[in-house]
Order: structure tokens, then C-alpha cells, then sequence
């Protein structure tokens, strides 16, 4: 089953995200390998700063995908300020189907 992550980052964060970056790249490159992985990116801002992720991915329960997203390096960092995870029908455009 797919899960979407839509994360929020805290105000005033983007120094968290920054220094966190590098592993949490490292991360999502692990989980593409594994297959876990279908998509994802950052939201932007006004300005264009990211704000925020969207992650896409594959899990067997709505309790996986937690264990997942808590064990991303942004959320270790304490960078968001909320975690909603929801189970995702990705209809259009999926290579998959």
C-alpha cells in the first residue's frame, strides 16, 4: 500500500533542514534502492524555500509508514512541526500501473 507523508516544517527551520540535508538524501537514496521509495520533494514558500516535504511511500500498514517517517533524518532533527501520513491511490501518471 502507498502512504503519503506531508510534513510541515517549524517556523524559522530552514538551518535545521539545510544541516540535515545531507542525510536525509542519504536516506531517501536507501529507501529508492530498497523500493520503498515512489516519489518525493520538498513544499516551497513564497519565496521558494522549501517549507515542507511530500514522500511517497510503499509500506504494508499505516504503523511501517510511521516507523518510516520517524526514522527520517529531518524528523530526528526535529525540523517539523507535524507528521500526517494518509493512504495514497496514486491513479495518474504512476509508472507502475
Amino acid at each position: 500500500m502507498l502512504f503519503a507523508l506531508l510534513c510541515k516544517d517549524k517556523p524559522d527551520h530552514l538551518s535545521v533542514r539545510m544541516e540535515a540535508r545531507p542525510a536525509h538524501v542519504e536516506h531517501l537514496n536507501k529507501l529508492n534502492a530498497e523500493g520503498v521509495l515512489k516519489m518525493a520533494g520538498p513544499f516551497l514558500d513564497g519565496e521558494g524555500k522549501p517549507c515542507g516535504s511530500l514522500v511517497i511511500i510503499h509500506a504494508d500498514t499505516i504503523e511501517a509508514a510511521k516507523a518510516l517517517a520517524d526514522s527520517d533524518p529531518y524528523t530526528r532533527a526535529g525540523l517539523f512541526e507535524s507528521v500526517e501520513i494518509k493512504p495514497f491511490n496514486w491513479v495518474f501518471n504512476n509508472p507502475e500501473a
